[in-house]
């Protein structure tokens, strides 16, 4: 095996030799190594061809596969296949079957079809991994591992079979180990809804009314260490038969459904699958403007969105990141799917090797010509005609994309218990955990800033700012630990900071808590739940006020200064943003006010600010910087013409 670190970003494309007469595979490999591509990624789905009946395995298409690619020099990224379980399996063994929050059976017929709790199916798992490892995890052509493919797609990181609720009366009793104490945690006093004995707990779905937080919490937190279990079982695997190999996993955008960096944790570095005008349609859910914003970028993707999934993803392991699937034209799963404009695929390379990827490989090399996604696209259309993804990577030059670090001087906050607590109580149908980040986000971005997505309790020494959009859960030792970077760096924080607890209920002695609100100089005075179409002024000492949608929430002064208050309404002359030395606290949600604070924020940190017009991005890596035209209109920036839909590299 060859891994030797290339100078520069690498290139890689998502194959499958089994949709395709072996007569193709080496005219294939021949035209993927001409088109520079360095890795081909396969065997994801193709359990029921290793496997085709219980324990009697058929290596031989893989094995030829594997031969043929790497006769062209080509490295072999090689996948567990245990996302797509074979039919003989389930229908020997019908209890891996998932079951849906409404606890009806999911069955066989697409993929993802199994049930984390299932010990049949670990089992089963656990065993085609060793297979697998055992007979390829020292072949000299295999570069790497990705484990199964994106955890929780299809709504499956939750589930709610009888082996995960036995599963979950166990983790409860290890974590509580009295029902008192869980009673006590989770406020079940509430609805007289304490539980007298373990087995009387079930998930919290099907029920009346909304479910108690607590419960819904502890129950992703349960899932979410399902999917880490899981995980691990392979990468332990993987790491004993296949040493000096990498293992990896793609992980999907703005998935919430476990905590990634929990199951990044025993990964060599983090990957993620990039579809940019998929993910476009996330925007309704954020907010007002989604409609005009949708038409804007229908065509390229919103650039922060895929910017902040980079970004994420980087700071899993806070290393360089793979790109595993990069769409190069249509999708086929979005509500619409129209064709990514000239250049795209193109801005989209770049601005992932800005963000941290030292690898891009697109989705995929042909056309399927069968089944579900006939309707997307490849690099080869369903004839083997290039198609217009294929030209745009052609025209690539690698050289021109360095690796290296990002002199990120910011760094942003995000973790998935936050995330689980706020969504499961939005109280506002128009915010969401996903929809405050990115304002924040995108903020940062608006203002030519770089930016680290970190957990919050990461190490924060090196950075100026230190942003926290939506940090819902807070704990003493976080405090501590935000208390000691305010030392170094300016804070800033956004609404429904510190709103829970450990447990997920609300501060006693009121929110923040106690030891945030040391920190920060406030105490909540109101929260108010704006609908569309009701906005409240916000206004500082001089000029316009910026309104405030979605939410808008006042603060009682305990050493802060307000730097921005209310205008009429219920909340009127009440502090809406406030300053104790380096700690800002924003509690309204508005666009241009996030912007005009994190603007003078950074101004004070010493951090160069360079507002950027609407569409217009700037990344750096390596000492170089990447100026980038998301818009459909030419854009002059620092004596640059930037055509539509182009990157210019510095």
């Amino acid at each position: 095996m060859t891994d030797e670190r290339s100078p520069h970003l690498e290139l890689g494309v998502c194959d499958y030799p089994e949709h395709v007469p072996q007569d193709r595979w080496a005219v294939y490999a021949q035209q993927q190594k001409a088109l520079g591509l360095t890795y081909v990624r396969i065997a994801e789905f193709a359990w029921a061809l290793m496997e085709p009946a219980n324990e009697q395995y058929d290596w031989g298409w893989l094995d030829q596969a594997i031969e043929t690619i790497a006769a062209e020099g080509l490295q072999v990224v090689l996948c567990t296949p245990t996302a797509a379980p074979p039919a003989w399996l389930v229908q020997q063994h019908p209890e891996i079957l998932p079951h849906d929050a409404r606890g009806q059976v999911r069955t066989f017929g697409s993929r993802r079809h199994y049930d984390t709790a299932s010990r049949v199916f670990r089992g089963y798992s656990r065993r085609i991994t060793r297979a697998m490892a055992e007979r390829y995890g020292q072949h000299p052509a295999v570069i790497g591992w990705q484990t199964d493919n994106e955890f929780g797609w299809g709504d499956t990181a939750r589930t709610f079979t009888p082996a995960a609720t036995e599963a979950f009366r166990t983790w409860l009793e290890e974590r509580y180990g009295t029902l008192d104490q869980l009673n006590e945690a989770w406020g079940n006093v509430f609805w007289s809804m304490d539980y007298t004995a373990w087995d009387q707990i079930l998930p919290p779905n099907r029920l009346v009314a909304d479910a108690n937080p607590s419960h819904v919490l502890d129950f992703q937190r349960f899932c979410s260490d399902l999917t880490v279990s899981f995980q691990e079982e392979q990468v332990t695997i993987l790491r004993e038969l296949s040493p000096g190999r990498w293992v990896t996993h793609n992980f999907m955008g703005f998935f919430g459904g476990f905590d990634h960096y929990r199951a990044s944790a025993c990964l060599d570095f983090a990957s993620w699958d990039s579809y940019p005008t998929g993910t476009l349609e996330s925007i309704h859910e954020w907010g007002p403007g989604g409609d005009a914003l949708a038409l804007a970028y229908a065509r390229t993707g919103h650039p922060d969105f895929t910017a902040f999934n980079h970004d994420l993803y980087r700071g899993m392991t806070g290393k360089p990141i793979w790109v595993m699937e990069q769409q190069c034209g249509q999708v086929n799963w979005a509500p619409y799917n129209p064709l990514p404009a000239d250049g795209a695929v193109q801005l989209w390379t770049a601005q992932a090797w800005a963000h941290g990827a030292d690898v891009v490989s697109y989705f995929r090399w042909r056309a399927a010509t069968m089944a579900q996604e006939v309707m997307h696209s490849g690099l080869l259309r369903h004839d083997e005609t290039p198609d217009r993804g294929y030209t745009e990577v052609q025209a690539l030059s690698l050289d021109a994309f360095p690796l290296g670090d990002i002199p990120a001087r910011v760094a942003l906050l995000h973790d998935y218990e936050s995330l689980w607590l706020y969504d499961v109580q939005r109280h506002a149908a128009g915010l969401s955990y996903w929809a405050q980040v990115m304002a924040y986000y995108s903020a940062l971005r608006r203002l030519g800033q770089d930016v680290d997505i970190l957990h919050p309790d990461s190490d924060l020494s090196g950075y100026a700012v230190i942003v926290a959009p939506a940090l819902t859960v807070m704990t003493p030792e976080r405090a501590a630990h935000l208390e000691q970077a305010a030392e170094h760096a300016q804070l800033v924080f956004g609404p429904r900071s510190g709103y829970r607890t450990v447990s997920g209920r609300t501060p006693e002695d009121g929110q923040p808590g106690a030891a945030l609100a040391r920190l920060q100089g406030v105490r909540l005075l109101n929260f108010d739940s704006l609908r569309p179409g009701l906005e409240v002024p916000v206004a500082g000492e001089d000029g316009a006020p910026f309104l405030a949608s979605s939410w808008a929430e006042s603060y009682r002064l305990e050493g802060a200064q307000a730097r921005y208050r209310y205008g009429p309404g219920p909340q009127a002359g009440q502090a809406a943003v406030t300053e104790q030395g380096a700690v800002t606290v924003i509690g309204a949600h508005s666009d241009g006010l996030i912007q005009a604070v994190l603007q003078a924020v950074l101004q004070r940190a010493g951090v160069p600010v360079e507002p950027l017009p609407e569409g217009v991005r700037v990344s750096r890596r390596a000492g170089r910087t990447l100026l980038q035209n998301w818009s459909q209109t030419e854009v002059h920036l620092e004596g640059t013409v930037l055509p539509p839909t182009s990157f210019t590299l510095r």
